[in-house]
């Protein structure tokens, strides 16, 4: 199969659905043997499955990516599977959406091993097998809530500002041994996560309504957009590319 991601072992980690789905099932159809790694199996499997009647190749493997031993079980059945992986797109992650001063410091710890903890496992595991052969691509998803504040979201905003630091400092340190690693960051996408954010934060008081969002970013973004970034970032077009934050937001963060 050809494709920008031809000859690639591609893996995603929440890959089974929403934008990570869109991002595992676009680089199978651009040629990559893709490893979707998630929590729900079933939804993994589901999108397996839909990526080999598409005529992709993929499999599925079951890890809690703040785990250090599932995510080095799930990374090296994909080696079994796939062989040694060249592309890492670090997408898991979810969101606690409550006032500051209600956010415990139990919700505090476990969203910091999900959206940041599991970033720092998942390349740990991988990075190995890149230098190894001289080189890969790794993408992490970040957000908007990196760099615009949001009320109720002091927790996540944190997460996603640690992410964006982590791919620039990975970026710096193994620039010179053939490793990109980036940060493609969404705006409000129509995703599950995204309509459960914008439905709890309109419950909070935030005004998120269809207008706010128009105001601010044109309109609902797609998964298969931020997918498409995600590629771009993963392929060897992106090749001079490093340490880099590429904003999927029509334009929301340079209002």
């Amino acid at each position: 199969m050809g494709g920008r991601l031809a000859g690639k072992v591609a893996i995603v980690s929440g890959g089974a659905t929403g934008m990570g789905g869109a991002a595992a099932s676009l680089f199978a159809a651009e040629g990559a043997k893709v490893a979707v790694i998630d929590r729900d199996m079933d939804a993994a499997r589901a999108r397996v499955g839909a990526i080999r009647s598409a005529g992709g190749v993929a499999e599925a493997f079951g890890a809690d990516v703040s785990v250090a031993a599932e995510v080095e079980a799930a990374v090296r059945g994909a080696a079994a599977v796939h062989g040694v992986a060249n592309v890492l797109f670090n997408h898991a992650g979810t969101i606690v959406i409550k006032p500051f001063l209600e956010t415990t410091e139990a919700e505090w710890d476990w969203l910091h091993a999900v959206n940041v903890k599991s970033m720092f496992l998942m390349t740990k595991a991988v990075l190995p097998g890149m230098l190894a052969q001289g080189g890969g691509s790794i993408v992490c998803t970040s957000s908007i809530s990196a760099v615009a504040g949001t009320p109720m979201e002091v927790l996540y905003d944190t997460t996603k500002g640690a992410v964006h630091m982590f791919a620039r400092a990975v970026a710096v340190e193994f620039r010179d041994r053939g490793i990109r690693c980036n940060a493609v960051c969404p705006g409000f996408i129509r995703t599950p996560h995204g309509l459960r954010e914008v439905d709890e934060l309109r419950r909070l008081g935030v005004d998120v309504s269809e207008a706010a969002i128009i105001a601010a970013q044109g309109r609902i973004g797609e998964p298969e957009e931020v997918a498409r970034a995600a590629l771009f970032l993963a392929s060897d077009e992106a090749s001079f590319v490093n340490g880099a934050q590429l904003f999927v937001d029509n334009g929301f963060t340079a209002i």
